[in-house]
């Protein structure tokens, strides 16, 4: 199968929830209590991700035409990285954040920042980003990381 990522649009924005709801609860949810797993899920219903796709750059991972997984450039921020809980570890978040580095790299921005979730640590940490401190939002725990993208 192969994996096509590509920017999204409006009618994306069903599927875009559904991947973001399912990933939030199956994969954040050992490293949250509900209540953050809730609060996090209900800003995603499509509604909220048609607003999200007009403010920020978004892209789509697709396999088979199917939105598998979703992320986006907001300035020099990463934002909403999510893959479909059976597609994970199989390179489709990977992918999407060289798709979101390279368009960084082509506004100019030099460095990019990610509010990373515990859950995902490890995995922007494999991609060179370290972090920076970290975020408290009520019961949520938010790691703030960075990647300087000169040395790419």
């Amino acid at each position: 199968m192969e994996l096509k990522i590509r920017q999204a649009h409006s009618d994306d924005a069903k599927a875009i929830s559904q991947v973001i709801v399912a990933a939030v609860r199956e994969s954040n949810g050992q490293d949250y209590p509900a209540s953050v797993i809730e609060s996090v899920a209900a800003h995603f219903t499509p509604e909220q991700v048609i607003e999200l796709l007009e403010q920020r750059l978004v892209f789509v991972a697709l396999l088979e035409n199917e939105i598998v997984g979703t992320g986006a450039l907001d300035g020099n921020a990463v934002r909403s990285l999510f893959v479909a809980p059976q597609q994970q570890r199989k390179g489709i978040g990977q992918a999407l954040m060289a798709r979101i580095e390279k368009a960084a790299l082509g506004r100019g921005i030099e460095s990019l920042l990610v509010p990373s979730s515990l859950t995902a640590e490890g995995f922007y940490a494999r991609l060179g980003y370290r972090v920076l401190r970290e975020q408290l939002h009520g019961e949520e725990r938010t790691l703030i990381m960075t990647k300087p993208l000169s040395l790419l």
